[in-house]
């Protein structure tokens, strides 16, 4: 499943591309005048292979759920259960992320890829658990590489059914309590940063909990074989978790397909391989997704190891307050549309975003242009 999906994904399309920007600037406004929403249009454009492309609506949002070994570390003062606890909030309503699809009309669907516990079947929840949370990270491997791509693949699924059931954008929320730390992990792997750079205090964690954590990261990545043993110079003790200029950084993973597995596999999370599946399923399926912000873009990061191109079908909903969301979205080359100092997840960026995504393809669908409207334009 999920090689017929890589290759079914194609990067965007050139002609629409150029016909779409062309066409922004016949539209009775002066050019660029709609700013980064000119560039959302033009990018789904591309995405679609059409110009205008569709609208992005019905928009589903999918809520991947798991545990993650590496809370025994303590990395976080939230206990492990407040997963399980939030699973349950969601399937009745209860939490940010019902709130905010409620006002946006978007269907909520929670899918178990590894919650540490036995769900009750509900209304709502989708059930594609792979295991009772994941392994330690900073012990050895989060997960097989066999578990990688069952998780991925689960991520594919909910995506396949949601688009045959009518959604026409993506949208991927996460819940997993410490899967901040697995993030961190993936993007220092993916993106070559030090992981003082990119590890963030996720639910609001104190400075010691904060330094225990950036250890615990590094840790991961040394005893996982993806990091030099030698910590980076000025990344801990500095107080602005910055590495000082010249500092070793760990390398990046390497661009084939079975080193980004396993990458995965040795420091992420059920959630982050669900993410990255889905969003590869939209990709193959032209629907566009809405990334959310660090976790959903550490499965960004994974998709696009697995193949760039997928990332053509991607808009950054947000950006989040954590550090490493900042990192991820530069890597990606994506420029997220709000920054509301948001870091919460669940979806709940990419869901205020996508009022916004709806409204920029919608003016390529009903604004005249100057020669429609009989509207002089200005000479260039």
């Amino acid at each position: 499943m999920l090689a017929e999906t890589l290759a079914a994904i194609r990067p965007a399309d050139q002609r629409a591309l150029a016909e779409a920007r062309a066409h922004q600037d016949r539209l009775t406004k002066p050019r660029g005048s709609l700013g980064a929403m000119e560039d959302v249009a033009v990018r789904l454009a591309g995405a679609a292979g059409a110009c205008p492309p569709p609208v992005p609506s019905p928009a589903a949002l999918a809520i991947f759920a798991a545990d993650h070994g590496v809370h025994a570390r303590g990395v976080t003062p939230w206990p492990q259960e407040v997963t399980v606890q939030m699973v349950a909030n969601f399937l009745s309503g209860g939490a940010v992320a019902n709130a905010f699809a409620a006002e946006a009309g978007v269907p909520v669907t929670v899918v178990d890829v590894g919650v540490a516990a036995d769900l009750p079947d509900a209304p709502g929840l989708v059930k594609r658990k792979i295991a009772y949370g994941t392994a330690d990270l900073s012990q050895g491997p989060a997960m097989t590489v066999d578990q990688a791509v069952r998780a991925l693949e689960a991520g594919i699924v909910v995506a396949r059914n949601l688009v045959a059931e009518g959604a026409r954008c993506l949208i991927a929320g996460d819940m997993g309590i410490a899967n901040t730390t697995a993030s961190a992990a993936l993007v220092s792997v993916f993106t070559g940063s030090d992981p003082a750079e990119v590890t963030g205090r996720g639910t609001g964690i104190d400075d010691r909990t904060h330094e225990r954590k950036v250890a615990t990261v590094r840790k991961a990545l040394q005893v996982n074989g993806l990091h030099s043993d030698e910590p980076a110079a000025g990344a801990e003790g500095s107080g602005s978790g910055v590495p000082s200029p010249g500092a070793t950084r760990p390398p990046s993973v390497g661009t084939s397909p079975s080193e980004a597995l396993r990458a995965l596999a040795a420091v992420g999370g059920f959630e982050h391989a669900a993410i990255a599946g889905f969003i590869l399923y939209g990709a193959a399926a032209r629907v566009p997704v809405i990334l959310d912000g660090m976790i959903a873009g550490a499965g960004a990061l994974v998709a696009a190891a697995l193949d760039p191109a997928a990332i053509d079908h991607c808009v950054a909903g947000h950006r989040s307050a954590e550090p490493g969301h900042a990192v991820t979205l530069d890597h990606l080359g994506l420029r997220p549309l709000v920054d509301l100092e948001l870091r919460l997840g669940e979806g709940t960026g990419a869901l205020l975003a996508h009022p916004l995504v709806c409204a920029a393809v919608r003016v390529m669908h009903d604004v005249a242009t100057f020669d429609a409207a009989g509207v002089t334009e200005k000479p260039v």
